[in-house]
């Protein structure tokens, strides 16, 4: 899944130690949505590496790809939203549509040669200049 949004707050990074004794680390973000009504959003990078390759600052444009988890603990559910990957700018596609193939015409039978019809000219009603000065209109 992507969010493109705005970076308005970097949390504080949590650091620890896991089970198996190997240290970790936990960057965490907010960022506000572009939208007409717009959302905030936490979401955090685990991993030093992965807050490495991914920088954030505040005020700054991103699309942000995440997983969601949620998680049981002593009878309450946590949700949490985990960023893999941070690129700069809005990299979402929507909006953007393939262009059309172009149609081509069914080859139509040439038209056989005839007099041209003479009619009333076609006058634009809307055209003030053309018509008989009559209008009663004020412009």
């Amino acid at each position: 899944m992507e969010i493109v949004g705005k970076v308005i707050q970097v949390l504080p990074m949590q650091e620890g130690v896991g089970r198996n004794g190997n240290p970790w680390k936990l960057q965490g973000y907010v960022l506000e949505t572009l939208e007409n009504y717009p959302r905030k959003v936490h979401f955090e990078v685990f991993g030093e590496e992965r807050i490495k390759q991914n920088p954030c600052a505040i005020d700054q444009v991103v699309t942000v790809s995440f997983d969601i988890e949620s998680r049981e603990f002593n009878g309450r559910w946590y949700t949490s939203i985990r960023a893999w990957r941070i690129q700069q700018g809005d990299t979402t596609q929507a909006g953007v549509q393939p262009a059309a193939a172009p149609v081509a015409a069914p080859a139509a039978a040439p038209a056989p040669a005839a007099a041209p019809v003479q009619g009333p000219a076609a006058v634009d009603p809307f055209d003030a200049s053309a018509g008989d000065g009559t209008s009663d209109l004020p412009f």
